[in-house]
């Protein structure tokens, strides 16, 4: 049975830090492009970042380049993303997503999330003072 599911979520003050965790069973991540999605109340969801099975090799878009960090622990089959100087409007649900892919598919500078394979239950994240 192959099931992700993303941990890490909470409430945090502006300028605060998280790590969210993504957790696979059934399959081994390393062999997939793993990407980051959130979806904010009354918004679309957007990517905020992905990863490439192999090479690792990562994306961002501009909303969250330099600020969000997402890598692998192969040991743990987990991705993680690490969020630094967080901000009101990053308050949103998280989830990761995978793909049976080498690269991430990325087109118009946009994760594609309708070519994600697999997708887990996502995590509350609440920027707020």
């Amino acid at each position: 049975d192959v099931q992700l599911q993303a941990s890490g979520g909470g409430l945090v003050q502006p300028g605060g830090s998280l790590r969210l965790s993504c957790a696979a069973s059934g399959f081994p991540l390393n062999y997939y492009a793993i990407g980051w999605f959130r979806q904010a109340p009354g918004k679309e969801r957007e990517w905020v970042s992905c990863i490439n099975s192999r090479d690792t090799s990562t994306y961002y878009p501009d909303s969250v380049k330099g600020r969000f960090t997402i890598s692998r622990d192969n040991a743990k089959n987990t991705v993680n993303l690490q969020m630094n100087s967080l901000k009101p409007e990053d308050t949103a649900v998280y989830y990761c997503a995978a793909q049976d892919v080498r690269v991430c598919t990325i087109v118009h500078e946009t994760l594609c999330a309708d070519a994600m394979d697999y997708w887990g239950k996502g995590t509350l994240v609440t920027v707020s003072s």
